[in-house]
């Protein structure tokens, strides 16, 4: 009896966890089921908009998808020649003459007709860098732009009043106090600039010094970066030229009460044009040179002032003993000590002279800088302050109260033959394309007349053309267009202009150099870069025909920068090294490297980088992998600056410019730095 209640039991177990599991099979699959419905209608929409896209219309279609044509290229971008000489490169489709745009062939899919439209959204959506998104909105606000500018025109606005400017009233002296200047971040306006006999007197305490890292310490130190510091600046500013660049620093004065390398207080001298800083000059308590070249308006460029380091050999003892027995009267020497104390208050005066800046500390002289070349007194428009000081006051005085320059028509000069020439049929040697700022009048007023009446551009061997982009300010972006209009030389890329961007300009000089003439070889340069023309042609005549070239002051195994203003994220460079570049100031390509550059821009397949040299060398390595590249370096393409017998010199004012032509023409490639 026993046993067989047993067998019983086990019997009844067992059914019921059967039961048990096939009632928890089916809530299990209720459950997959309710989640799959749920599922479906959450991204119901996008199957909906896809299907939608897809099985309309066939341009309906190619709004959804941007794969390739059966018949080859995609127009993406083009050229717009008008009647007014200039022209407009747009990221959008060509229009045909109707204003319709042109009839496309049907794409070919590669993936499936739903899969093909999501990845397409989710790389509009997701896929767009930042570089991509402020040329997305550099484009919107071009093209914002030049409908104003059109709107402008048609007012009937009087260019001739715009080119010669009424002249602007200013007063004669300005003043602000502390709490104002921190209203508006440390910055003060001088509204028509200086002028000799203008001055900027300054009362201040500086910061008592603060525990900072400095990473440039960490040798000399002993792995030991965390330094007391304290040092301020005090810069003379111009205007910018481009959106995302900083502005020119006409006087960088940068009085270092503690923190210097060299462990004493200095007061350091600069100036920065284009965000490339020039040769400092430091005080540091010991006179400099009693020289005439060395002085400014009779002053001397560094002062004296007490150093605990310095022991005057020329008294020793015995000599001071043997003055006092013959009775020599010796000379009082008033040794002052360096002017700025943590916690004490100064007053500082900038005086502007005929031949340069002079600082007076305390009503004494402490330093002296002179002007440099490229800088003039009325660019002087903004005064900024920064760092370990507190400001309680500023008052400027003696200014101008007309600005000289304030009329491009000091510096553009209509004249026939200033004219360019019409672009020439023929195949050419070199296609120039020459970056320039909407406001640069008198860089390319420059170029124009010197190193473009070479006879190799006259006889139309070489061409050459600005590409400029446009500004916020409508009445520049007018005065340019009536440039543009009257020389022929501009090529117009209507987007804003902004630092970061220069790569879209170098692309636009590419595709022109394909389309709009037939040219061996394609150059890129700046308009501070002075080019010798012959010189340039004797280089690449050393180069092989029909061999792809390269030509420029190459970089070799440079590494990106992981901090400071020109720092380079392991996103956007992840790569230890850079590849091959050449700097842009200018280098040249053959025109099957500008072809390779264009079709990959228009199959969206080219890799834009921040730093325009750096993205060349980036398309050129990747055309050298499947064609073979002449990489050709030579130093005469300056980076810095000018060298004697150089093919290419950088940084040269309009000033200078003039100056290296009429040494071209007597024969001579001298530099010119004065």
């Amino acid at each position: 009896m026993l046993i067989r209640f047993v067998i019983r039991m086990m019997k009844r177990l067992k059914n019921e966890a059967s039961s048990v599991r096939r009632f928890k099979l089916s809530y299990i699959l209720l459950g997959l089921a309710a989640f799959y419905l749920i599922l479906i209608c959450v991204k119901f929409p996008e199957f909906l908009e896809s299907a939608t896209a897809l099985s309309g219309d066939a341009a309906a279609a190619d709004v959804a998808l941007d794969v390739e044509d059966d018949g080859g290229e995609s127009s993406t971008s083009g050229f717009h020649n008008n009647l007014n000489q200039y022209v407009l490169v747009t990221p959008r489709e060509e229009e045909n003459e109707n204003g319709a745009l042109p009839h496309k062939k049907p794409r070919k899919l590669h993936y499936g007709r739903i899969t093909a439209a999501i990845m397409k959204r989710q790389n509009m959506e997701r896929n767009l860098s930042v570089l991509d998104r402020m040329a997305d909105e550099a484009w919107t606000l071009g093209s914002k732009a030049w409908e104003e500018l059109d709107k402008y025109e048609e007012k009937g606005i009087e260019m001739n009043s715009i080119l010669e400017g009424k002249p602007e009233s200013c007063p004669s002296w300005v003043s602000t106090s502390g709490a104002q200047l921190a209203k508006t971040d440390q910055l003060m306006f001088l509204p028509c600039g200086l002028a000799a006999g203008s001055s900027i007197t300054l009362i201040g305490t500086p910061h008592y010094a603060h525990h900072e890292y400095v990473p440039q310490l960490s040798k000399t130190r002993a792995g030991d970066a965390l330094v007391l510091v304290s040092q301020f600046m005090i810069e003379l500013q111009g205007l910018k030229s481009v959106v995302g660049e900083d502005p020119p620093k006409i006087l960088h004065l940068n009085p270092r009460i503690r923190g210097d390398w060299s462990h004493r207080p200095v007061i350091e001298h600069n100036t920065c044009y284009r965000m490339q800083w020039g040769t400092a000059q430091r005080c540091d308590g010991l006179p400099s040179k009693y020289d005439d070249d060395m002085l400014v308006d009779g002053y001397l460029r560094c002062d004296k002032w007490m150093r605990n380091d310095i022991v005057d050999t020329r008294e020793s003892k015995i000599f001071s003993w043997f003055d006092r027995f013959i009775g020599r009267a010796k000379k009082p020497e008033v040794t002052w000590p360096f002017p700025f104390v943590e916690g004490r208050m100064f007053i500082l005066t900038i005086r502007a002279g005929i031949d340069g800046y002079h600082i007076n500390v305390g009503g004494r002289h402490v330093t002296s800088f002179p002007y440099r070349t490229g800088f003039t007194l009325e660019d002087a428009t903004g005064l900024a302050i920064r760092g370990d000081v507190d400001i309680h006051s500023v008052y400027a005085t003696s200014l101008p109260t007309s600005h000289p320059s304030f009329s491009p028509q000091r510096v553009l000069d209509f004249s026939e033959k200033w004219k360019s020439l019409p672009l020439p049929q023929n195949r050419i040697q070199i296609f120039i394309g020459v970056l320039s700022a909407t406001n640069h009048f008198a860089e390319r007023m420059a170029i124009r007349k010197t190193w473009m009446q070479a006879s190799a551009i006259k006889t139309s061997d070489i061409a050459v053309r600005f590409f400029v982009a446009l500004n916020p300010r409508k009445e520049l972006n007018a005065i340019l267009k009536k440039e543009a209009d009257y020389f022929g030389d501009i090529v117009i890329v209507p987007f804003i202009d902004r630092y970061e961007l220069v790569v879209l300009k170098t692309i636009a000089i590419c595709e022109y150099g394909v389309q709009n003439v037939t040219a061996t070889y394609i150059m890129k340069c700046d308009d501070d870069n002075f080019v010798r023309i012959d010189a340039v042609l004797r280089e690449i005549q050393r180069v092989p025909p029909r061999r792809s070239l390269y030509m420029g002051n190459l970089n070799l195994l440079h590494r990106p920068l992981r901090t400071g203003k020109w720092a380079v994220s392991f996103e956007e460079w992840p790569e230890d090294v850079y590849p091959p570049y050449a700097n842009g100031p200018g280098h040249i390509i053959s025109s099957d490297i500008a072809k390779h550059i264009i079709s990959q821009y228009r199959n969206r397949s080219l890799r834009l980088f921040k730093m325009e040299d750096v993205s060349m060398g980036m398309w050129v390595e990747k055309y050298n992998s499947s064609a073979p590249v002449q990489y050709s370096h030579n130093w005469k393409f300056c980076q810095y600056g000018c060298m004697e017998d150089y093919f290419t010199a950088h940084y040269q004012s309009p000033r200078q410019m003039f100056c290296l032509w009429n040494n071209l023409l007597k024969g001579k490639a001298h530099c010119c730095n004065f």
